[in-house]
């Protein structure tokens, strides 16, 4: 699991984790990446008034949750965007915390660092 005081959160729970999940406490705010069940489940976490931004669309239980806005978006990688973010990057205004860099042969090794809880990525080189 990433640090989250690392990272600026002030809570992290692993989302195959029902209990893990059950016992965050409300939030302001949710960026949701995961269709279906979790995502219905995340949803239920956000504060009235609260805002579940989400690249996967709406939950289909948000009607439940008039409380709560819903911002769907779309992440449209073009050039300018790409050169501003690597320039982003290089002046370490953007840091992507990555924990260790495995060649891809080592795959599994990757994916076994990650189930036992890492602070960044996982980079799989060539």
């Amino acid at each position: 699991m990433t640090s989250g005081v690392r990272l600026g959160a002030d809570q992290v729970a692993a989302i195959d984790d029902g209990d893990a999940l059950n016992a965050v406490a409300p939030v302001d705010v949710v960026a949701n990446t995961i269709r279906g069940p979790t995502a219905g489940r995340l949803i239920g976490k956000v504060k009235p008034g609260g805002v579940l931004a989400s690249v996967t669309g709406a939950p289909d239980n948000a009607k439940h949750f008039p409380a709560v806005r819903v911002v769907a978006f779309v992440s449209k990688q073009d050039a300018k965007t790409v050169l501003h973010m690597a320039q982003a990057v290089s002046a370490g205004r953007l840091v992507i915390p990555i924990d260790r860099k495995l060649p891809l042969k080592d795959a599994a090794a990757g994916h076994a660092a990650v189930e036992n809880g890492v602070n960044g990525k996982v980079l799989l080189v060539t």
